[in-house]
């Protein structure tokens, strides 16, 4: 397998199955002398923690970091910093009953298309379990943001679909994401998607999520036309997490229904400062960042692990039926708003380094 690597000069790479004895990740290009420690990153992961309520599987992981390089007496050093999650509740019998069978929706078929082989306990390195790695990650990056351009860099996830229920916009609240088990911004509608949730997994089936995550405090400039436009780069990472499958920048797919006096974001000077009308942009134009805020939503499929009987096939071809048992959840997108705003923070924390090398 040869691409577990994201960036350019603020670079990842993640390691680790979700059965095996640990995950992690190593950050390469952090700079020297930011203040680093597990206390920034756990915070994240504890966000994104499996079996916290009863709407996320019930695998409990402590998923406690640990900074083994590139750290010295509190500071980074400019050297990889290696970041290891350890695997604590497992349970590797949960599959023994299906290890010969294809899971519908799952990375089964492919990996041993491609490979030859698979990991069938729990999909190894195609589980959502790899996520945390990204996430740990992705705090080394916002400190760096921090560290480079202040404490106005904020990014924020929250679920604003969940199946065919949408969230009121006009009862957005940023502190409603940390106070419910949906990270949504809209409390109103808690009460609903929990009994629209319970039923779902009631009837052994599951749902999907958009998730909408936003980086206010960015500077304009941020992006490398052509090839690597920051909408593309955006694009690729998030779409690079475990079941999504589709995004959106900015107004995205209801641009097509506008005219274009509409979409075009008029600009103005305000406070001596071009001031933009509006933002169906979602923060970038021409693959550069306006100094807007960006904006970009991200749609997850239903779990594909479901407690209702599914055609399919095993190894040697033979028809068959398969049931996954086992602790999943129901909706794989709402833990997914750690995931979108990891991934925001590693892009744009790599194009910052990127635009810093070449614009001085």
């Amino acid at each position: 397998m040869s691409a577990n690597t994201l960036g350019t000069l603020f670079r990842y790479t993640t390691w680790g199955e979700s059965h095996g004895p640990a995950i992690g990740a190593v950050v390469d290009g952090v700079p020297p002398g930011i203040e680093l420690s597990e206390s920034d990153i756990q915070p994240f992961l504890d966000r994104r923690r499996p079996g916290q309520n009863r709407f996320a599987t019930q695998r409990s992981e402590a998923d406690a970091v640990e900074i083994l390089s590139g750290v010295f007496e509190g500071r980074t050093t400019g050297t990889p910093v290696s970041l290891i999650i350890r695997n604590t509740d497992a349970r590797s019998k949960d599959y023994s009953d299906i290890k010969d069978k294809f899971r519908p929706g799952h990375a089964d078929f492919t990996y041993d298309a491609k490979y030859g082989f698979r990991d069938y306990r729990g999909g190894g390195r195609s589980s959502a379990r790899e996520t945390a790695s990204r996430v740990a990650a992705g705090a080394v990056a916002r400190k760096v943001l921090a560290a480079q351009l202040g404490q106005d860099v904020i990014i924020r996830a929250g679920v604003v679909q969940m199946g065919p229920h949408k969230i009121n916009r006009t009862n957005w609240d940023w502190n409603a994401v940390r106070e419910n088990p949906f990270f949504t911004p809209d409390a109103s509608v808690v009460s609903a998607w929990e009994k629209f949730l319970d039923d779902t997994r009631k009837n052994g089936s599951s749902t999907g999520a958009v998730v909408e995550v936003v980086a206010s405090g960015i500077p304009a400039g941020l992006g490398a036309p052509v090839a690597d436009k920051l909408d593309a780069e955006l694009a690729k990472a998030m779409m690079g997490i475990n079941a999504v499958k589709g995004v959106e920048i900015g107004a995205g797919f209801a641009c097509v229904e506008m005219g274009g006096e509409e979409n075009a974001d008029q600009i103005r000077m305000k406070d001596g400062q071009p001031h933009f009308l509006s933002n169906n942009a979602g923060g970038i134009l021409g693959g550069i960042s306006t100094g807007q805020d960006i904006v970009v939503r991200i749609a997850f499929k239903p779990t594909s692990s479901i407690l209702t009987p599914m055609k399919t096939i095993d190894i040697h071809g033979a028809e068959t039926e398969i049931v996954t048992k086992g602790r999943h959840d129901p909706c794989v997108g709402l833990r997914g708003a750690p995931v979108a705003e990891a991934m925001m923070a590693l892009v744009l924390c790599d194009h910052w380094l990127r635009h810093k090398a070449q614009c001085l």
